[in-house]
């Protein structure tokens, strides 16, 4: 009786935990999105700080989608294939 009580609510958290994974997955596709859209512009701006923040932009590019192959690995796609996959069928 305890295991299968156990079992029950072990079964309950990773079904939270794989929505909790869906939803954030879902956020950082839209700001990846966004900020590739943004890192497309040219920048007519010679500003150190202008400079500097576009670097940010990149790295958070780029970590986002670190983040998003991490949290995928076991599903056998990583997030840049899709997206150059979508990018070639286009």
């Amino acid at each position: 009786y305890y295991h299968s009580y156990y079992m029950y609510q072990f079964s309950i958290i990773i079904i939270g935990f794989e929505d909790a994974i869906e939803e954030s997955l879902d956020v950082l596709d839209e700001k990846y999105g966004k900020m590739n859209e943004i890192l497309q512009k040219p920048v007519f701006f010679d500003s150190i700080e202008v400079r500097q923040v576009i670097a940010d932009i990149r790295d958070c590019h780029s970590a986002i989608l670190v983040i998003a192959n991490k949290l995928t690995r076991k599903l056998g796609t990583k997030s840049g294939e899709i997206s150059q996959e979508n990018n070639e069928a286009q």
